[in-house]
């Protein structure tokens, strides 16, 4: 059986160019119901997301991710900047509030200073240099500046004559603020954010852009898009794109500012004028990204260099305005349940949403308590499910509720019949889940037990607060020898995983 590893989302947020590239996500609030931020969290511990970014400096959202060492880019909204670009006093209190208060319990390590705005504020522009200095300074007044970069996402858009990319260079009317702004993120050892999306070069393209292209899918030579300048072969967009910022930094005499990609992805579903916007796009993209990230791939112009970069994003927001493709960008529904399985098993290591091998059956959201019990009772009496470790005192009796019973009975029942779909339904009460439901010194048949400073947990057990029932009635006999077996069971699958 070949080895599966949990994939840690890892390295540190401040970018150099000797250091290993990392892949994080951009967490959305535009949820009709958006989990709380303790929810939220859980999701990323329980998938060993490592680095995330905020699109503000929600203080619940960084009160709930203190002392979980996962990384954190907080964010100035587009609509605070004018007043951040024309008072340092009044960027010294944002640095106070959001920053100072929560660090170093919450690892913030990055502050994004708006979104696009050179392209879509020209108003915020004329202050945007001017923010990035106050902001900075604030830093500096607290020995931070070195722990926590400042920097502005920028639209790949602003990148003119993008291909080959050899020629790029960046808008010249925006040079004014451009320049100063390289200048600064040069001096203060930051990196250029850049946000990447070749689902829109491809869709804008007119056909000009194949699809495979776009989506990282292997090339044969011949089919490689070669810059005539530097006779580089391009396989995809994405480094294309990359490399275009490159070249178009050194074009105004910029060659150390390493790039950071802030936001690049698919999405799953779209309009009937979206044909591409499809579930196994969605899937082929992120996953090939994630690849060509962490096995730093690098760039044709800087191969072995990776590039960092935050997928676009965790969770659909099906709140947002515009066209459908715009609600289905996310990673997981606003339950934790993954749009689609990440097949990252080329990487080196697999994505805690990735099911091979690793799948588990648990209760339905929602699912009718009495149901459930009913579940129970089936698994643990003629199902044959050694359910004693839900006895009182054993390791999977707390927490005392139907739910997270029934996920370790139908967990177990489940790989008792071989992971079968069949075998995970309990009258419809049951649902296949990519989230390892371990906890604590319970831990799951088919779980590779990965705990420690990232459990894994499952959103239903956090939102159940009904305990209907406790497993002392369940029907099991001879409890301690089929106890012992089960942990010989666990034991030995564990050796078998590794």
């Amino acid at each position: 059986m070949a080895k599966h590893f949990l994939l840690l989302l890892f390295a540190v947020c401040v970018v150099a160019i000797d250091e290993e590239p990392f892949i994080g996500v951009n967490i959305g609030r535009d949820l009709s119901d958006m989990p709380h931020p303790t929810q939220v969290v859980a999701l990323l511990k329980a998938q060993q997301i490592r680095h995330v970014r905020l699109y503000d400096a929600d203080q619940a959202m960084l009160i709930a991710l203190a002392n979980t060492r996962i990384q954190v880019a907080v964010s100035v909204p587009n609509q605070e900047i004018l007043a951040i670009g024309q008072s340092n006093t009044t960027a010294a209190k944002w640095v106070s509030h959001n920053v100072i208060a929560h660090y170093p319990a919450t690892n913030i390590t990055t502050i994004c200073v708006g979104s696009e705005v050179l392209t879509t504020l020209p108003y915020a522009a004329k202050v945007l240099v001017s923010a990035l200095k106050f902001l900075h300074s604030a830093l500096v007044a607290s020995n931070l500046d070195h722990q926590i970069k400042v920097s502005t996402p920028l639209s790949s858009s602003m990148i003119l004559d993008s291909f080959p990319p050899s020629q790029a260079f960046f808008n010249r009317s925006l040079n004014p603020v451009l320049v100063p702004m390289l200048d600064f993120l040069q001096t203060t050892d930051s990196y250029l954010m850049l946000n990447i999306y070749p689902y829109y070069d491809y869709m804008q393209s007119n056909g000009v852009i194949p699809l495979d292209y776009a989506l990282f899918k292997p090339l044969p030579p011949n089919k490689e898009a070669i810059d005539s300048n530097t006779l580089l072969h391009y396989s995809n967009v994405f480094d294309a794109v990359i490399d275009a910022a490159y070249f178009a930094m050194a074009f105004l005499n910029y060659t150390n500012i390493p790039v950071v990609v802030t936001e690049t992805g698919w999405p799953s579903k779209g309009d009937s004028n979206e044909p591409d916007a499809t579930v196994e796009n969605a899937n082929t993209y992120n996953s090939n990204l994630i690849k060509h990230v962490l096995n730093i791939t690098g760039t044709p112009k800087h191969p072995g260099i990776g590039v960092s970069t935050f997928i676009y994003e965790l969770y659909n927001e099906d709140a947002k305005a515009g066209p459908l493709s715009e609600k289905n960008w996310g990673l997981f529904d606003a339950n934790g349940k993954p749009v689609y399985v990440l097949h990252l098993t080329e990487s080196g290591g697999v994505l805690a949403n990735d099911t091979t091998n690793q799948t588990y059956c648990v209760a339905k959201d929602g699912a009718d308590p009495k149901m459930l019990q009913a579940g129970i009772d089936w698994a643990c009496g003629p199902g044959k499910v050694d359910c004693s470790p839900l006895l009182q005192g054993q390791p999977c009796y707390e927490p005392d509720n139907v739910v997270a019973h029934a996920n370790y009975a139908f967990d177990t029942y489940y790989h008792q019949m071989g992971k079968s779909t069949q075998s995970c339904d309990f009258n419809d009460m049951a649902t296949i889940s990519t989230t390892n439901p371990s906890h604590g010194s319970c831990v799951f048949p088919g779980s590779l037990g990965i705990n420690g400073s990232f459990p894994n947990v499952t959103l239903s057990s956090l939102n159940s607060t009904n305990s209907v029932s406790s497993a002392s009635n369940l029907h099991s006999g001879e409890l301690g020898i089929r106890s012992l077996l089960m942990v010989i069971v666990l034991l030995l699958w564990g050796v078998v995983l590794l």
